[in-house]
């Protein structure tokens, strides 16, 4: 069992920064996700990193805003949000796998741990 926490949301206005951690309760060589699910709306894949942090990916909503890292020796990732939109707008969340035997995906049911979630409001 791996337990997730996501920490890091609140209130921003458009234009502004956030940055996410997700902290692990054990070191994960799998790949992390972030994905988030606004009012209404279906769960989305954000970004994800692999085991090493060699490989990212990227929707394409968020390529060229937001940056996704990892630090395995702190058992946390991270993910940098620049100039938010209101579209933004979501509960985030973090998930991983435990193993070795996993690779870097888009799909949400690839991934075996969720954290609770952290909300990100952008709003002026």
């Amino acid at each position: 069992q791996v337990q997730l926490v996501e920490s890091g949301g609140g209130l921003v206005q458009p234009g502004g920064s956030l940055r996410l951690s997700c902290a692990a309760s054990i070191r994960t060589f799998s790949p992390l996700g972030w994905f988030r699910q606004a009012p209404g709306k279906e769960r989305e894949f954000v970004a994800a990193i692999n085991w090493n942090g060699v490989s990212t990916i990227y929707a394409d909503s968020v390529k060229g805003r937001f940056t996704i890292s990892r630090d395995n020796a702190k058992k946390t990732t991270y993910l940098q949000m620049n100039s938010l939109k209101p579209e933004d707008t979501a509960v985030y969340y973090c998930a991983t796998n435990r193993g070795m035997d996993y690779g870097i995906n888009r799909r949400q049911t690839e991934y075996a741990y969720w954290g609770q979630g952290t909300q990100v409001t952008v709003s002026s």
